[in-house]
């Protein structure tokens, strides 16, 4: 996925540097310092000498660079983790949200989020004493609050543990 599109700077002669490119190595946003890989491909093209209209003679050099801002392996993988976590997540909190107002369960998505929650929840059973707390229809799955915390915790610790193998670059 590239950040950045093709960069142009025409320069015709003038000994002027060209314009600042973005900072190849950590980028910051919001404080969040993640790791980019960048891939720099340039081109330069010089034309044959024209005459000026003062009768001297110019050549004229264009120079096309393209840079791909990509995430590294690290940062690609954390975002794989956090998006499988963040979906784990979801179903949780829906099947307690579905429970909690005495959804219909033959509907055929109730059923479904019912079914893989009740999956995702099942390590977490049997920790509490109260596993679900129940008022007229409604009911309030102690048992998919805890798995909410837990899948939690272990995300936080996948995340944590790709951290120690994130390489930054040396400082010089």
């Amino acid at each position: 996925m590239p950040a950045a599109g093709p960069l142009s700077n025409h320069n015709y002669g003038s000994k002027a540097p060209p314009a600042e490119q973005p900072d190849a190595g950590s980028s910051s946003v919001a404080g969040k310092k993640t790791t980019v890989t960048v891939q720099e491909q340039r081109s330069v093209t010089t034309d044959a000498p024209t005459t000026t209209e003062s009768g001297g003679s110019s050549n004229r050099t264009t120079t096309r660079r393209q840079v791909d801002f990509r995430p590294s392996n690290n940062e690609t993988t954390r975002r794989i983790v956090v998006l499988v976590f963040g979906l784990i997540q979801i179903v949780i909190g829906l099947r307690i949200v579905l429970l909690l107002l005495d959804a219909r369960t033959g509907n055929l998505l109730v059923s479904i989020i019912n079914n893989v929650g009740g999956v995702l929840a099942a390590p977490f059973q049997g920790i509490l004493r109260l596993s679900a707390v129940s008022s007229g229809g409604s009911v309030l799955d102690i048992a998919a609050v805890v798995a909410l915390v837990g899948w939690t915790i272990v995300e936080l610790i996948v995340i944590w543990s790709l951290g120690i193998f994130r390489h930054e670059p040396a400082l010089a």
